[in-house]
């Protein structure tokens, strides 16, 4: 019998998002709010002679054939990097089955979960025993959204977003995602945000650095998801509204379907219905699945990546 070792890691939305000045290299800085939410990526992997990725699951065709299959995916080099850290000549091939919950391409971090599952599940596999703290350095340089996948929960995200601090004691929140065929790409939306601000007369590169937001985090803590609704924020809305105006639409039915409060997350396309409780979740899914969305009711927070043992 092969081993085999399998690992889950959350997809997220960002629930707070400021963007601060425009910096020399091109990067925005930001403060964002990231919730974790129970819609979990699986990685199983077993020793191979060629590496493969295959994937499958509760997401549609086109999103699937959408995820890299070659050694291009995150999975692979996640790999590669547990090898550097463990010391290894070189990394022995693997076969990679990942199983899908989180949609493709609506930022809301599927490959960084995959990538966090893949971390932790070629370091059991391997029996490599990597440092956490390392584990998670090397993640910040694989990708941004990579340490939040890892750590899981509720937490501030500074700078790019990749230094973090837990937000504890956060009650449990009732969600509503409605994912977008088209994606958005980022860079657009941050383009697009300075171009409005340039507009309204204000320079992108002079806006104060974003503050803690306060109030958010003691709604969150509390429990009170009509509180949590008033605080809820994000500064690249407008510019993702600007460049797909049916983001909008999708907004307003999510509110007249009973959400407390509807924002896109993050640079998008994805929305993100706050609902206030979870039978109220599923009511506002059922009337968004009957007009046509793809609706999916979840809850955050969730746990970050963990090993499933079977």
């Amino acid at each position: 019998m092969t081993n085999r070792e399998t690992a889950s890691a959350p997809g997220k939305i960002n629930i707070f998002f400021k963007v601060g000045a425009l910096k020399s290299d091109g990067y925005h800085e930001v403060l964002s709010v990231y919730q974790a939410l129970d819609l979990r990526e699986t990685v199983s992997v077993t020793s191979a002679e060629s590496w493969r990725v295959s994937v499958s699951g509760n997401i549609s065709a086109e999103q699937i054939s959408a995820v890299p299959t070659g050694e291009e995916n995150l999975v692979v080099r996640a790999a590669k990097v547990i090898a550097e850290l463990a010391g290894l000549e070189r990394a022995h091939p693997i076969n990679f089955e990942i199983t899908k919950n989180v949609p493709v391409a609506g930022g809301m971090g599927g490959g960084s979960a995959d990538a966090a599952a893949a971390l932790l599940a070629v370091d059991e596999l391997w029996c490599t025993g990597v440092d956490g703290e390392a584990l998670m350095n090397s993640a910040a340089e694989l990708g941004a959204d990579i340490p939040f996948a890892l750590l899981g929960g509720t937490a501030i995200g500074v700078g790019k977003g990749d230094k973090l601090e837990p937000i504890d004691d956060v009650k449990r929140l009732h969600w509503v995602l409605v994912p977008m065929d088209a994606g958005l790409s980022t860079p657009r939306v941050y383009a697009k945000l300075d171009e409005i601000r340039s507009a309204r007369g204000e320079n992108p590169e002079q806006v104060e650095t974003p503050s803690k937001p306060y109030e958010l985090i003691s709604a969150l803590q509390l429990g009170d998801a009509r509180e949590v609704a008033k605080h809820l924020h994000n500064d690249l809305q407008e510019a993702a509204v600007a460049l797909m105006p049916e983001l909008s639409i999708t907004m307003h039915a999510g509110l007249a379907a009973g959400a407390l409060a509807a924002m896109v997350s993050g640079s998008g396309p994805t929305v993100a219905m706050l609902a206030e409780s979870e039978a109220a979740a599923e009511s506002i899914a059922n009337h968004l699945s009957f007009e046509g969305y793809i609706a999916i009711p979840t809850f955050g927070p969730a746990k970050g990546t963990l090993m499933e043992h079977h």
